[in-house]
């Protein structure tokens, strides 16, 4: 069609606002497509910048992390995973399909032949490979260190799971239910140890660390890393200590006395 040469031409910065509208409509609509079922790219989208947020409960100044002494590690000893699977409501099976959030390990030294215990758990990373390759933002580092899955955007991709060189990570294979109501789990979602977050923010320990001091070993120890005058950093500062594949670079907030 002819422009009407009586009309007076657009400004300028209408058009671009009107650009900038449709533009904004259309993000939108390509926003409300499905990815998976019940899934919107909309909704990935606000997992990912909520990712980028400071957590309730969480502080910058702050990373929690754990040290674990295998010499104090009793080998037989389940009572950090009984503690684990009661607080946060898992089977406790050990089959394949069962959610293990802890695991007890036994380890050999092949010159010496000293076996030793030790519990395995998310070493929650400051590098984690499980954020790193997650498509939709669900495994998220929150500002404290604490590494967690956000049930809501968690599409049961399991790439995380393959990135992990803990092999700390399950998924739920079956409805659930009795969920602790401080724990939200779901079927199809990967899950891992919390640091048992939902106490930590209350002020309480882990409940795998409370686990080992009613029974007397004493062997896992929860703190502040990033604050020098807490018990867990003094005590590194005075023994050897290791973290598992130290080699990759990933710097655990688990660390390990003894192996």
């Amino acid at each position: 069609m002819t422009p009407d040469p009586s009309s007076p031409p657009k400004d300028a910065g209408e058009t671009k606002s009107g650009r900038r509208g449709f533009m904004a409509f259309a993000a939108a609509g390509i926003a409300g497509i499905l990815i998976a079922p019940g899934v919107r790219l909309i909704e990935v989208a606000q997992a990912a910048a909520a990712a980028g947020t400071t957590s309730t409960g969480a502080n910058s100044k702050v990373r929690w992390g754990m040290l674990i002494d295998s010499t104090k590690c009793a080998s037989g000893c389940n009572d950090c995973v009984t503690a684990c699977n009661t607080e946060n409501g898992l089977s406790g099976g050990t089959k394949t399909t069962d959610s293990q959030w802890i695991r007890k390990i036994e380890i050999k030294e092949v010159r010496t032949g000293k076996t030793q215990s030790l519990p395995v758990m998310c070493q929650h990373c400051a590098e984690p490979p499980c954020v790193d390759v997650c498509p939709t933002g669900a495994s998220f580092k929150r500002a404290d260190g604490i590494v967690l899955v956000d049930k809501h955007s968690c599409i049961g991709c399991r790439y995380c799971m393959m990135a992990c060189p803990y092999k700390a990570r399950s998924f739920v294979h079956e409805p659930l239910t009795n969920q602790n109501s401080d724990v939200p789990r779901g079927k199809g979602t990967v899950e891992s140890c919390t640091m048992c977050v939902h106490k930590v923010d209350k002020g309480e320990s882990p409940a795998c660390v409370s686990a080992c001091a009613a029974a007397g070993h004493e062997a896992i120890l929860f703190g502040d890393l990033n604050n020098p005058e807490s018990e867990i950093s003094r005590r590194i500062r005075s023994i050897q200590t290791t973290q598992l594949r130290a080699d990759l670079k990933l710097d655990p907030g688990v660390s390990y006395h003894g192996i």
